[in-house]
């Protein structure tokens, strides 16, 4: 469908592109990697005629058509979200201007067998069937799934664009994308400001997509989940696999060990043959053998490999300085906003070295919750943090708080500590600062640079709590792994709101998911998390609503509705009593089980035991752990109860 031949793109004297050729065809589903500054962006803008190349060309169909979502871009403010997405019909609203005007002239002839009135007649019936074909009788029901798909609500219809935050902005601007179906579309960090639940309902948008896709992106789990090739771009050179991003890094790795393998081969040969031109360069007799090993060198394609770091780096948080066994204990907590509640009273325990995830949909008080931890929020209810807390924060913002008129280097200098200063350089080029980088001030760096510092200089800290919101936004696969490594080895607590599920797996083993203005806690890692929901709440949503919708066209009445709605509710309730239930008993275990020791310690022989007084401290911890859950769970119930 669209062909690149031998295609070169020169920077200056800096060769970006050098020669390369590929095809994309119909229902392609491309995942474009390489490091920071490959070229992966310059890329797709060259397949929109945004970037001329210096050599080589572009062969494509005409009439294609490019959806292109870049990482930034400049958005509409005068119109509402829901007539800002309706502008992706352009064709579908033409049409519908075009019969309008068509139905009105008909209506005012009488004269039904003339020419005129039949040529009108045929250019009417033409519209429509280009109107069916589009889809133009569903347009208003794909808008409405395509913005509940990423996360808005039907209040947010109705407000102005210029309501909503850059990220929000970039979600309308997808939405238009989407709807509008071009044959090719082109995504360029698509998930960067989308939720979880957003982020899955996306990749099941694109599996069905009809046309091409080329992505750029950084999140694994989602590059696995749409892409079904994947093109790496390396020192100007493409090398094209046909398997997604998982498989791929596998057989980059044995493309890696035989490259290296050539490139030490041709090195010793050169070195040989120089060695050997060296030798004989002033012997008559070898002057033939010389001239031929110079016309041999002259002639060499030098083998390149990549400029990449494959050693392993390993950094660590400074220490974390021990806190005690509670690190935050929230009860009742409530946050609003005017007249908007976030937050509605809200129970949360966490522990000495748990690690923790927050997740839910944008909006839903995730931000919100990291900023009433660190005290940058105000709130009703009660929260405690626990003895010697030391709370290091990493906010979406976070690059806007550097200190502009320090270098790189000096950020991160003046709180390196004791051992840890001999890692500055490795920490610096661990999140891609190298070479002269290190002496930029930082007010000259991009948000990425500025985001990648900041998080730089939170591994040097002695804190004993970590709150990051959003961390992974604008690192690169290695950085983020970096990171992730760092992270696993902290021996602190953290909480941690992110949307990256690859970056969560097998970092934090507890998740807290935000919904309703409550919060719910999920034992188990983030794919734990996403199997019960995809399993209890989204395939049982789906259902309900067919069911809905198949009771409404067989004509059942609305008291059916709500007598199936009650049993849903009665459900949920006799599930929260439940475990109401089980609470109580493992709180009567354990009352019966201290009753015993209580016994023991009157003993005189056996008080003497320091185990015993260990396991009646442990079983006390305990109790009160159970008891503030139960408090929590007759809560949720008497919530219930009164929503009813």
């Amino acid at each position: 469908m669209i062909s690149l031949n031998n295609l070169s793109v020169h920077f200056g004297n800096f060769v970006l592109f050098d020669g390369i050729s590929f095809m994309i065809n119909p229902r392609d589903r491309i995942g474009l990697v390489g490091k920071n500054g490959a070229g992966k962006s310059t890329l797709l803008k060259v397949l929109l005629g945004m970037i001329q190349p210096d050599e080589g060309g572009l062969a494509a169909p005409s009439g294609i058509s490019f959806g292109y979502l870049p990482q930034q871009m400049v958005h509409e403010n005068n119109k509402t979200v829901f007539d800002e997405v309706l502008s992706a019909f352009a064709e579908v609203l033409k049409l519908e201007r075009e019969m309008e005007l068509l139905n009105e002239k008909l209506s005012s002839r009488i004269d039904y067998q003339s020419e005129s009135y039949l040529d009108l007649i045929h250019q009417l019936s033409e519209a429509n069937e280009r109107y069916q074909i589009i889809g133009g009788a569903s347009i208003h029901s794909d808008l409405e799934k395509t913005l509940f798909g990423l996360g808005f609500m039907p209040k947010d219809f109705s407000r102005p664009t210029r309501e909503f935050s850059g990220g929000w902005r970039m979600r309308i601007e997808l939405a238009k994308l989407l709807l509008s179906k071009p044959d090719v579309l082109l995504l360029d960090e698509p998930t960067n400001h989308l939720d979880i639940e957003s982020i899955q309902w996306l990749e099941e948008y694109l599996k069905d997509f009809p046309g091409a896709i080329v992505l750029i992106s950084h999140d694994r789990a989602f590059l696995d989940a749409v892409t079904l090739r994947t093109i790496e771009i390396s020192l100007g050179k493409i090398y094209d696999y046909k398997v997604p991003y998982s498989r791929y890094v596998g057989l980059r790795k044995e493309r890696m060990e035989q490259q290296l393998a050539a490139f030490r081969n041709q090195q010793k040969m050169i070195e040989d043959t120089e060695h050997f031109i060296e030798r004989f360069r002033y012997k008559a007799t070898k002057a033939v053998q010389v001239q031929s090993r110079i016309k041999q060198l002259d002639k060499l394609e030098r083998l390149e490999v990549d400029e990449e770091d494959t050693s392993r780096i390993n950094i660590r948080f400074a220490p974390a300085p021990r806190s005690g066994t509670i690190v935050i204990e929230a009860t009742d907590l409530t946050k609003k906003f005017v007249e908007n509640t976030i937050l509605e009273r809200i129970g949360l325990i966490v522990e000495r070295g748990e690690k923790i995830a927050f997740v839910g949909k944008n909006g839903e008080g995730k931000t919100t919750l990291s900023r009433i931890i660190i005290g940058e929020l105000d709130y009703h209810g009660r929260l405690k943090l626990g003895h010697n807390v030391r709370i290091g924060y990493f906010a979406q913002n976070q690059d806007e708080l550097l200190n502009e008129n320090k270098t790189v280097f000096q950020t991160i200098d003046d709180v390196a500590t004791g051992e840890i200063r001999t890692q500055t350089r490795n920490i610096l080029g661990a999140f891609l600062f190298g070479g002269d980088t290190i002496e930029k001030k930082v007010k000259v760096l991009s948000g990425g640079e500025r985001s990648r510092l900041a998080i730089a200089k939170l591994l040097l800290e002695p804190y004993n709590l970590l709150v990051l919101d959003e961390p992974t936004n604008h690192l690169d696969m290695r950085s983020k792994d970096i990171l992730k490594q760092a992270l696993i080895k902290y021996d602190g607590s953290m909480v941690i709101v992110s949307h990256d599920r690859e970056f969560l797996d097998g970092l934090v083993g507890k998740v807290y998911e935000f919904k309703g203005r409550k919060i719910r806690q999920h034992i188990g890692g983030i794919y734990n998390f996403l199997a019960r929901k995809k399993m209890e709440s989204l395939k049982e949503l789906e259902l309900n609503d067919k069911r809905k919708q198949q009771d409404k066209q067989e004509g059942i009445s609305e008291n059916k509705l709500n007598y199936e709605e009650k049993k849903e509710y009665e459900r949920n309730l006799r599930k929260a009593k439940n475990k109401v239930n089980h609470v109580e008993k493992e709180i009567a275990t354990i009352e019966a089980e201290l009753g015993s020791l209580q016994e023991l310690m009157k003993d005189p022989e056996k008080s003497s035991e320091a185990d015993i007084y260990k396991r009646f401290s442990s079983l006390n911890q305990s109790l009160e752990r159970k008891l503030y859950e139960w408090e929590l769970l007759n809560d949720e119930v008497e919530a219930l109860q009164k929503d009813k």
